[in-house]
């Protein structure tokens, strides 16, 4: 958990963050346990209350027994008294995003918790509902003037939007559009918790404090790229959302495309330049290069895992479950080096990591191998080869592990939604992603999703517990 100290330099200001949704599925898992433990190792400001928003009544109660249990789940204990205490942080306003006046009767409530603090608080509205009504709810945010700040005008409001950004380019354009109208660039933070992982940051780091790589970090040596996301488990239930978004937009237009930017992009001047950062994100992946049409069959393979239609009871369903893509990137640093995102439920493993394949010295060398693991078991593995013990010459290949929970100590590793929600209230938007960023991405697999609507007969079947498809 939490486990550290917020350097003074980065104090956080009074805030109050509204959560839409508060009885979803992300918010009862990720959302609300990264509240508690930031509130039980008080790294959250003094003055910070959390407002939740729902259709129907709920009780507050009940809903930190929810939390409890969420909690003994996952970390095999719960501190009574820190659930007393983040209990006094929380209140409810029920909201139909559909009525006007609701969002009047959320304005009031922010101000009431002003005037209790008697301190002007930044507001922060955390949208975890489905995709299809972020418009509606962005739109009345602006038109009810809580876009603006706290009643005394001395704060900020910023909204958190999660993925998917769009269903394809166009309905990104119109969102980042609608959004546009409502709230600055600056006070739009579109969360992709991957970025938020230790060994996710720490890629910019690796790159710019090890000289032993940076000289080669180029296609002169390495000679291909994987980034792969896979997991064991299937849709657990979420049978609309997936149908309606499927592998692709799940993952590999948000998480793996990020990730292809911090392995490839140049380096900023400075890794904590904010700014710096996003425009050589935006510039890397204004180089890479959509596959054509014709392409798409060769260069993409989507499969969808056996049971699936029936679990989804849609025997004419075409949402793939797993995506293989080839990149290119049409730029001096990584031209010709062939470049593949991967992503798959219902594998054999569990695991997302980036793999740089360095090449070949001689014929009788194999290649090295330089691999970020993301999860599970954060850290770094370089794969060397050694001579055997013996009298012959004979290599053995041989691994160089760096991991964060043996390194550390476990100590001072703080949860992505963690890490994204400290982020969101001092206002660092680093790690999340620009307009730019998301319609560049559309735009490099806008092709892919236009030939998959004319043609399905690509799609495979792969059996559940598949080490690889191909």
């Amino acid at each position: 958990m939490a486990d550290q100290i917020i350097p003074p330099t980065l104090a956080l200001a009074p805030s109050i963050l509204v959560i839409f949704g508060i009885t979803g599925d992300l918010a009862r898992r990720k959302v609300l346990p990264a509240l508690y433990h930031l509130s039980k190792d008080d790294l959250l400001p003094t003055d910070f209350e959390i407002v939740g928003t729902s259709r129907r009544p709920l009780d507050i109660d009940e809903l930190l027994k929810v939390l409890e249990l969420r909690l003994l789940e996952v970390d095999n204990v719960c501190d009574p008294a820190a659930l007393q205490v983040f209990r006094q942080r929380l209140r409810f306003v029920q909201l139909d995003p559909a009525n006007g006046d609701d969002y009047d009767a959320l304005h009031q409530t922010l101000d009431d918790i002003e005037t209790e603090h008697a301190v002007c608080m930044n507001r922060l509205y955390y949208l975890s509902i489905p995709p299809q009504v972020y418009g509606s709810v962005v739109a009345s945010l602006g038109s009810r003037g809580l876009n603006q700040g706290c009643q005394h005008g001395q704060s900020e409001s910023r909204l958190l939007v999660e993925k998917p950004f769009g269903y394809d380019y166009t309905s990104a354009e119109e969102l980042i559009a609608t959004t546009a109208a409502a709230f600055r660039e600056d006070q739009v933070l579109r969360i992709d918790h991957y970025l938020a992982k230790e060994t996710a940051q720490n890629i910019l780091t690796f790159r710019r404090h090890n000289p032993l790589f940076a000289s080669i970090w180029n296609n002169h040596n390495v000679q291909s790229i994987d980034i792969v996301a896979y997991e064991k488990i299937g849709i657990e239930g979420r049978i609309d959302f997936y149908e309606h978004v499927g592998a692709l937009r799940d993952l590999i237009q948000s998480h793996l495309m990020q990730l292809l930017t911090l392995t490839t992009m140049e380096l900023p001047p400075r890794v904590g330049d904010s700014a710096a950062v996003h425009t050589a994100k935006e510039t890397l992946l204004d180089a890479i290069v959509p596959p054509a049409l014709s392409d798409v069959t060769t260069k993409v393979i989507r499969a969808q895992y056996e049971d699936y239609r029936e679990e989804v009871n849609n025997p004419d369903s075409t949402t793939e479950t797993f995506v293989s893509i080839q990149l290119e990137i049409a730029n001096e640093r990584w031209q010709g080096v062939p470049i593949r995102l991967l992503t798959g439920k219902a594998m054999a493993t569990k695991r997302t990591d980036i793999t740089l394949c360095f090449g070949h010295i001689g014929p009788d060398t194999a290649d090295n191998q330089l691999t970020f693991r993301i999860q599970p078991n954060e850290g770094i593995d370089i794969q060397l080869l050694v001579k055997k013990p013996g009298y012959d010459n004979a290599v053995h290949p041989a691994s160089m592990d760096f991991s964060y929970l043996t390194t550390f100590d476990g100590h001072g590793h703080p949860d992505a939604y963690e890490r994204v929600l400290i982020d969101a209230i001092r206002g660092d938007n680093t790690l999340f992603a620009t307009s730019r960023e998301v319609l560049a991405s559309w735009r490099v697999l806008q092709p892919i999703l236009d030939q998959w609507g004319h043609d399905s007969s690509d799609l495979r079947t792969y059996p559940i517990g598949a080490a690889k498809v191909e």
